[in-house]
């Protein structure tokens, strides 16, 4: 772990995760390397390397000057998208943007954030410019308190509108309320409603860095019932959708993932 780190998490296993995964009747996984590791990513790509392409893919945190031959390296085992981390300080931020994504375009990799909607308004204009796919964790992390009219939650739906794409993830850590979370649903079915085909879901397991009570998975996978969807809605946020973004083969198309 990196020296200047913002939380210290307990230990887990990749054996906790798969049996999460199991109870869940979830058959993909998509590994998102903690920001506390900065660039050293090796639990992920050992954990990619375990569960085989077939099964997982991965976001990673570089920077700029990574080599070629370590993105090339890191894709081959199915890692398919670099994070920024905008709200921390030990994330990577936006100074390394555009030179990733030019760098990441040659890979079909994508860019993840981490930040506030509320910060959108002003970074919109250059996320347009960007050479690749854009996404943006937990429903845009912005208290429900803001409300869906907030100018940076409607940029969000602007951004998904022209492309980019948004996490069902974190509905726990917008919420003021406690499980089911009823008062953040308004801000994922103006999500779904606005582009179906650009949100894919995650349970953000093992949730770092909260302060609050730990979730249960199953309520954050039972909470897309009160999200009023349809089975081509719930197909794709679950299966179809996460498949296209993160590159998983056809023959997977049945079986869920879970970020």
């Amino acid at each position: 772990m990196i020296t200047e780190r913002g939380y210290t998490p307990p230990e887990t296993t990749l054996a906790n995760y798969e049996r999460m995964l199991t109870t869940l009747g979830i058959e993909r996984a998509v590994f998102v390397q903690p920001s506390i590791f900065g660039t050293d990513n090796r639990a992920i790509c050992e954990a990619l390397s375990r569960m085989g392409l077939s099964r997982a893919r991965g976001v990673a945190i570089v920077d700029s000057a990574v080599s070629k031959s370590m993105l090339e390296g890191m894709n081959t085992i199915g890692v398919r998208g670099v994070w920024l981390n905008l709200m921390f300080r030990e994330g990577i931020g936006l100074d390394h943007m555009e030179r990733l994504a030019d760098r990441l375009k040659e890979f079909g990799c994508h860019l993840q954030f981490l930040l506030n909607a509320r910060d959108l308004v002003d970074l919109s204009p250059r996320f347009k410019k960007l050479a690749v796919n854009i996404v943006m964790n937990h429903m845009g992390y912005m208290s429900v308190d803001h409300g869906i009219d907030h100018p940076g939650f409607q940029t969000l739906l602007d951004l998904i509108k022209g492309g980019a794409w948004v996490k069902l993830s974190g509905n726990y850590r917008i919420s003021k309320e406690g499980p089911p979370y009823r008062d953040a649903i308004p801000f994922a079915q103006a999500l779904i409603k606005t582009s179906p085909q650009r949100v894919v879901w995650g349970t953000d397991w093992p949730h770092p860095a909260l302060q609050s009570a730990m979730p249960n998975e199953a309520d954050l996978l039972n909470a897309l019932d009160d999200w009023e969807l349809d089975e081509a809605e719930r197909h794709a946020i679950l299966v179809a959708n996460s498949a296209m973004l993160h590159g998983f083969d056809d023959a997977m198309s049945s079986e869920l993932a879970a970020a």
